[in-house]
Order: C-alpha cells, then structure tokens, then sequence
C-alpha cells in the first residue's frame, strides 16, 4: 500500500481487522494475486461470521504474509459483504463493497487485474451459497483506474461515472487560499463567535452518541439509504480507527466529521450538522474544515470528501463540497451485477424510498 498509487487506507490491515471485528455487520474478504497467481482461498475469509471471528488470527497471520511479500503481490482486494439481523431484507439488500478501488502495484499487468478480479468475483459467488452472495460488486474509486479500465471490463465490472474532491493539503496557506470567498467569511465569522472544534483527541463517547443522532436523521430524511447502527461508529472510536472532528455549542454537539487516514490522506467517511437550526454557525462547513485543517497541520497531502454523485445529475452535496477549494476529480466506480433481477428490484426500491 505504501508504494502504490491506487492504495488506500480501505486496503489495509487495519481495514481488514475493523470489519472483522463486527461480524453482525460485515462478512469480510480478502483477496490478493501474485504474479498472475492467486494467493489463498479467500473462502476462507469470507465464511460464516463467527468462523471469521475464530480464525482472525489465522487472518492477520495470512495478511501479515501477503504483506511481507509486497515486493511480490501484484494486487491485493480488502473489502466486505453487508450483513442485516432481518433475514428478509439481508436476502435483498446484499452487496460486497470495495472502499478506494483494489490496491494494484503500479506494474500490475492487465492481465494480473483481471485475474484478481475473476478470483475475487468467483470466490465471493461460490463461497457463500446462491442465497448468500452478493446481488452486486462494487469498487468505490478513489485513484485513477483507467490504465486498467479494459481489465475491469473483461472480467464483468462495467465503469460507472461518479465525481469527487481532492483538497491538496501540502501548504495550509494556500490550502486556505483556494476556499472560496463564501467559505472564508463563513469560517472567520463562526471562529470569532467561538464555537468550539472537539478534535478526537477532546471527543468522548458520549459525544459520539450526540453526533450519531444528528447523522442518523440526516439519513433518514435525506440521504435515505441504509446507514450503520451506532455501534459501528463506537467501535470506530473505541478502536482508534475512526478521528471525530466534532463542532459543539454552548456544550451542546451540533455537527461533526469521522475520518480516517493512511499515511497520505486524511478521508471524510461522514459528515453532517444541524444546518438548519443553527444557520449561523455553519456546522458542517466546521466540521469539514477542521478535518482539511487537520490533515494540513499535521504533514497529509491531501483530503478526500469521499464522493460527489455523478455528473450532470445536480446535486447539493457537490455544490457544497465544491467550495473548499478541493480539484474536482471523476475516478468512477466499477460495478458487476450478480443477480439482475434483485439488483433492479433495489434500484427501483431506492428510488421509491428518495421520493417519499
């Protein structure tokens, strides 16, 4: 990961180690090639959960190899099968996601990316049963791919267009220079009116309690698509994993950011604030400059907001984001659909779920 354009914190041990840790919400995996040539049986790493629980020393120990070999392995997929308590909607709502894209050496050969993902596709569909697997694959780019996009292609994951920002870090001066003017006033107007950043180091458990309430009704009424139950984010904090950027108000948490880093990058995996109730306070513009500000002050080069829909599709997300002086970058996603009929059953139920 340390020597690869396309690795991410998502590729990681510790990625792996945090989705192991929940096996009520995550069945994970791990795939990797070497020369052309699969490394393990990632049936191994994607059994029932409490078998993934058992075995996750054997796992560290099998990541901890693959690792030691970096100068060999050519790519390596970190990613995890969504798990739900309800057997219904588990049945329809299953998919196998890889945050960042799979990590590949930058030599990686066409002919080694498809191997990884045919590897990968196949052990995720026969490991886990018909009823099991996944109705869809999903890469979630955050680096360039397109060097290897006939690869994807070739082995069943079509390209699908989605944006994103990258806010360069390198010089905070000129990191805050690229704000827009907006931003700018918007920040030194909250500052003098003193509302407080809570950085993880100040956060406490019960804040992240605060924080998930405001981030759960954001989904619930926006978003309107699944989000994890707040134990996620707890064992986040608990672990170290996740850094909570918090804005508080006459004590009171009213916005905030979790994110997470690799030694590069500093990246926005949530964000949200009560915008409306306190207008004047800006608490999601807070809370991601404090995470920009963040990664600026302690030596990352750069800050990845994680998304911005797809272009040409409006979108107010992207409008805001926009305005932090990010380059707005389109790595796309790549995605394989297992199951046609329940992939389209979902579609057409998230689109029913957004206009209610």
């Amino acid at each position: 990961m340390r020597t690869s354009a396309t690795g991410t914190w998502f590729q990681t041990l510790e990625a792996y180690e945090f989705y192991v840790s929940m096996p009520e919400l995550f069945s994970p995996f791990v795939v990797a090639v070497k020369s052309e040539e699969l490394i393990g049986k990632s049936e191994e790493l994607i059994g029932k959960s409490e078998e993934v629980r058992g075995k996750s020393e054997e796992l560290k120990g099998k990541s901890e190899e693959v690792r030691g070999k970096s100068e060999e392995v050519k790519g390596i997929c970190v990613g995890y099968v969504t798990k739900e308590k309800n057997a219904i909607r588990q049945y329809f709502t299953r998919r196998a996601i890889v945050i960042g894209g799979p990590c590949l050496a930058d030599d990686c050969t066409a002919e080694e990316v498809e191997t990884l993902l045919c590897a990968f596709k196949s052990t995720l569909l026969s490991g886990m049963g018909q009823a099991g697997s996944p109705i869809y694959i999903e890469t979630r780019n955050f680096n360039d791919y397109s060097r290897w996009k006939g690869a994807f292609g070739k082995a069943g994951f079509e390209y699908k267009r989605h944006l994103n920002f990258h806010v360069d870090c390198t010089d905070k001066g000129k990191m805050w220079e690229r704000l827009s003017e907006n931003r700018k006033r918007q920040i030194r107007k909250v500052t003098n009116e003193r509302v407080r950043e809570l950085r993880n180091e100040g956060v406490r458990e019960q804040d992240v309690r605060e924080w998930y309430e405001i981030l759960s009704e954001l989904y619930r009424t926006k978003v309107k698509t699944p989000l994890w139950p707040v134990e996620f984010f707890i064992e986040a904090y608990r672990k170290g994993i996740g850094q909570f950027m918090l804005v508080r108000h006459e004590g009171k948490v009213i916005g905030g950011s979790m994110v997470v880093r690799d030694e590069k990058t500093v990246y926005e995996w949530f964000e949200c604030g009560l915008n409306v109730e306190y207008k004047e306070l800006y608490p999601s513009v807070m809370a991601t400059y404090a995470g920009i500000e963040y990664a600026a002050e302690h030596g990352y080069a750069r800050y990845d907001m994680m998304g911005a829909g797809k272009p040409g599709v409006p979108y107010g997300v992207r409008d805001f984001k926009a305005e932090f002086g990010g380059e707005m970058v389109e790595q796309g996603r790549f995605l394989c659909i297992c199951h046609p009929i329940l992939y389209k059953l979902g579609v057409l139920g998230v689109k029913i779920l957004r206009k209610s």
